[in-house]
């Protein structure tokens, strides 16, 4: 039997915030237990979450959405267009247009708390491979106008990609590394409901009469 074949894989870094203290403890002890991931910190608000988003570079966040005094709509703005922070899991009730609004406001995935804690395991795996993970949404149906779910970095990718700009290029001009423009790039396709470059780039020509009534650079704010 081939002895590398089980070679362990570097588990997921992870920052939790929930104001539920009760929630913030049992989860806590889950992503302790699960060498799938390594729980670097947790917060019970949105400030502490912040604060620690910036300082200690993680690939996951799980957030609660109604997280002092922020609250969780408020994190993911500040948030999305920050290189270095997570991509954000919104763990939260289900209740009216919420998954929705965590998608538009930025967020890489929804869980509600009525899923069992494996379920949000689970999204976590998905979400940290470039997923964006929304279990009662139709990604694709979303919005009328795709454009408005880009964060200000994935609209600037977006221009760029329209004049034919490589990923090293494009890891160049924006002073990223290349995986990160991968990563922009996955978000990117997945919003537009587009499954590569040439079909990005259809979308922004056949957009851009509108982009360019929104913003003088073609690219809305």
């Amino acid at each position: 039997m081939d002895q590398f074949l089980d070679k362990p894989t570097k588990p997921i870094d992870i920052i939790l915030a929930d104001a539920n203290p009760i929630v913030l403890t049992a989860m806590s002890e889950i992503l302790e237990n699960d060498r799938r991931f390594s729980l670097v910190a947790t917060s019970a608000t949105a400030e502490g979450f912040f604060a620690t988003a910036l300082r200690i570079p993680v690939q996951i966040g799980i957030i609660d959405w109604n997280l002092p005094s922020l609250g969780g709509a408020k994190l993911i703005e500040i948030l999305r267009d920050n290189d270095k922070a997570p991509r954000l899991v919104v763990y939260a009730e289900d209740t009216a247009d919420l998954p929705r609004l965590a998608m538009n406001a930025g967020a890489a995935a929804f869980a509600p708390r009525s899923s069992s804690p494996e379920t949000l395991l689970d999204i976590c795996m998905e979400v940290a491979n470039g997923k964006m993970v929304f279990p009662f949404l139709d990604v694709r149906e979303l919005q009328t106008d795709p454009i408005h779910q880009l964060s200000q970095k994935e609209r600037v990718i977006l221009k760029a990609l329209s004049k034919g700009l490589t990923n090293r290029e494009l890891a160049s001009d924006l002073d990223i590394s290349i995986n990160t423009v991968k990563f922009h790039l996955s978000n990117l396709f997945d919003k537009l409901a587009v499954k590569n470059r040439a079909q990005a780039i259809a979308f922004f020509y056949s957009s851009s009469l509108a982009l360019n009534q929104k913003d003088p650079d073609g690219i809305p704010r």
